[in-house]
């Protein structure tokens, strides 16, 4: 293993300690020791990602994107593009994907989600390892979509935790959202 994936390797282990009924860490162990250059998109099978459970500053609600390629309401994020440090990618992200600024990160792995993407194109299907951090909006409230998004909007997240048609990830943070301690 390369040494500069030490740090999240160790972030691994303590989330599984946190959440030791969750699955997916074992195959974001598996794929940080095993593929030679696992936070590339050039990767083909797959890669890692970050994002970003951007909340507001009451802690009520969340910030989601209407994804423009998956045509789904998701959490803001994307490719690390070679970044080992998944926090600071989640947080670019939020920063890009809304133009929120005066973010702040937990750099605690929040929720591990693995999920696969549809071939698109030329690009095959592949594994996304998506790893997701709280981000705290401090600042103005008012976003800007960029062109990843068909809009974005504030959500409650107790109302998303009770949504049984609500993404099976999305009601999983919410529920660890308002479970926390």
């Amino acid at each position: 293993m390369d040494f500069s994936h030490t740090p999240l390797m160790s972030a691994l282990d303590d989330y599984a300690g946190r959440y030791p009924d969750e699955t997916d860490v074992a195959h974001f162990r598996d794929w940080l020791v095993s593929e030679a250059r696992p936070f590339h998109r050039e990767t083909l099978a797959g890669h890692f990602t970050g994002s970003a459970w951007l909340v507001s500053a009451d802690g009520q609600r969340v910030l989601l994107m209407h994804h423009r390629k998956l045509q789904r309401w998701l959490q803001p994020g994307g490719h690390a593009d070679g970044e080992v440090d998944l926090a600071s990618v989640a947080l670019r992200e939020a920063e890009e994907e809304t133009g929120l600024r005066d973010l702040a990160v937990r750099p605690v792995l929040f929720d591990l989600d693995r999920h696969v993407i549809p071939a698109r194109g030329a690009e095959p299907e592949h594994w996304h390892y998506d790893a997701r951090y709280v981000i705290e909006a401090r600042g103005s409230e008012t976003f800007e979509a960029n062109e990843e998004s068909l809009g974005l909007a504030w959500r409650d997240i107790a109302a998303i935790a009770a949504d049984e048609t609500s993404d099976e990830s999305l009601r999983r943070m919410a529920r660890k959202w308002l479970g926390r301690a």
